[in-house]
């Protein structure tokens, strides 16, 4: 049994506040405050009517009693005891009459009295909850309900306590009228108690819903976007935390709509780029099976070509899943830049020519020193050179030749030297559109997958990733000669003179 209690107070705690909308939450909190707050006025009431205006009562009680001290004293001096008003009422309130008389302004004139307002402290009664006792404190006369509360004054003869004047508080003495008034007030308060918490009841469930209900559609479309629903957004249709609140859930629904329609394309581009060499060297295959094609050196090459084409598509997409996942490893040492990017040049220089390319440089220092990966660098390069190399048109000059100027030079930017090493080809151009899409993966600006005129789209995504892993920067712009322009901006510098270049 002892267990039962707390177990159906935690139910309930469960039901009604833990598993209860943000919204019952609020109206239960706002609501407690308002019963509180009534509680506490109309106790506050009630304690401010009890001390001021009953105290005031008793107060102007106990006046009457200090000025009726002396002519009970004056009394017992002239006849010596208290027979002359034992039980003899008239002398009583004849001892009481100057005294209303005298906070009347009428001393000394009885019947002015008849012209006079009694004050409203003897409406009450005040006189008549006087009570006089003898030196034993036994009533003689007046009111013979005395209680603990009672206030007394001694009554005096050569110093000597002869009899004691009590006053019985008013509160002592109401009735069952007065009882019957008071309970009346009191169920009226909690009446008007009970339709005030109605009243703001309906107040607060009207507030909270027009508070809550931007909170609430934020809610709902949360749980659309957690559901997959992408595409769901919320109205913004105020300007404070909840509206901030719907800006940022619209903002979030927009970068993951994009992630997975980027998600879907790159499953879409990585299954076409893989089907196709893939799809090649099965049909050569079953060509050799067959015997349509013999084994020799030219199907071999063919062969060893889409393999190479596979295994390098395959290695991109692991270079890009390992910078994505900041898994790409990096060995930082200091070198010389310009003797790598002279040895990238040497390289492809002969695939230049026999596309019919110049491949040119201009201002390439002696020494660019720096504090980086080489080999990461040599990648970088050579996805550059490849990029050029794949779509720089061959008769786009004048000169009937096209070409890839490189040339390098060293700027302070930020108070830090950088070297910038710029790629200019000729036609053709890039509109601005594509521009801001070319470091994009599996982005060409041609809609077509065809591999004669480019590759997979992953060079400069890859580019991009090991350019911001060296504190670098990479743009592209409308390039002089007609084409591309690809700038790559890199610290300068080995890793002392870096450090305390920065410091």
């Amino acid at each position: 049994m002892r267990d039962l209690i707390p177990r159906a107070a935690c139910g309930i705690y469960q039901r009604f506040f833990v598993r209860a909308s943000i919204r019952l939450k609020l109206f239960y909190a706002m609501l407690a405050l308002i019963v509180v707050l009534i509680l506490m006025m109309g106790g506050a009431t009630r304690y401010i009517f009890n001390r001021d205006f009953l105290g005031y009562l008793n107060e102007q009680a106990q006046q009457r009693m200090e000025d009726l001290v002396p002519r009970i004293e004056a009394a017992y001096r002239v006849n010596g005891d208290w027979d002359f008003i034992r039980n003899n009422p008239r002398v009583w309130f004849e001892l009481m009459r100057p005294v209303i008389a005298e906070h009347n302004g009428a001393a000394g004139n009885t019947a002015e009295l008849d012209r006079r307002m009694i004050p409203a402290s003897d409406l009450t009664g005040a006189t008549l909850r006087f009570s006089l006792l003898d030196a034993d404190r036994k009533l003689v006369i007046g009111y013979p309900n005395l209680g603990p509360g009672a206030r007394v004054r001694p009554i005096m003869r050569d110093d000597v306590i002869v009899g004691w004047i009590a006053q019985t508080p008013f509160e002592n003495v109401i009735g069952s009228i007065d009882l019957r008034f008071q309970q009346s007030q009191l169920l009226a308060q909690l009446a008007i108690g009970v339709v005030a918490i109605m009243l703001v009841g309906l107040i607060i469930m009207r507030i909270s819903g027009l508070l809550l209900k931007p909170l609430v559609r934020v809610a709902r479309a949360t749980h659309k976007l957690a559901g997959g629903d992408y595409a769901t957004r919320v109205e913004v249709s105020t300007a404070d935390e909840v509206g901030r609140l719907a800006q940022d859930f619209n903002q979030l629904a927009m970068t993951l709509e994009r992630n997975e329609k980027l998600r879907r394309e790159f499953m879409a581009d990585v299954s076409h780029e893989l089907r196709t060499p893939l799809g090649i060297l099965n049909g050569q295959l079953e060509a050799l099976e067959d015997g349509v094609m013999q084994a020799d050196e030219a199907t071999v090459r063919s062969l060893r070509s889409e393999v190479t084409h596979l295994n390098k598509l395959v290695n991109d997409l692991y270079d890009l899943s390992l910078a994505d996942a900041g898994a790409l490893t990096y060995r930082k040492t200091d070198i010389d830049l310009a003797p790598l990017l002279r040895a990238g040049m040497q390289s492809y220089e002969d695939m230049f020519r026999k596309r019919g390319l110049i491949l040119d440089a201009q201002t390439l220092p002696d020494s660019m020193p720096m504090h980086a990966d080489a080999g990461r660098l040599q990648q970088l390069f050579n996805n550059l050179f490849e990029n050029s190399l794949r779509y720089t048109d061959a008769a786009a000059t004048a000169g009937g030749s096209g070409r890839l100027v490189l040339s390098c030079r060293q700027e302070i930017r930020h108070q830090q030297q950088r070297w910038l090493i710029q790629f200019d080809d000729s036609a053709p151009g890039v509109d601005d559109a594509a521009l801001q899409r070319l470091f994009e993966r599996f982005y060409r600006v041609e809609a077509s997958r065809n591999r004669a005129s480019g590759g997979a789209g992953l060079g400069l995504a890859i580019c991009r990733r090991i350019v911001d892993a060296h504190q670098g920067s990479i743009h592209a712009e409308a390039s002089p000669l007609g084409g591309l322009r690809v700038i790559v901006s890199l610290p300068a510098g080995f890793a002392q003179a870096s450090a305390g270049a920065t410091a």
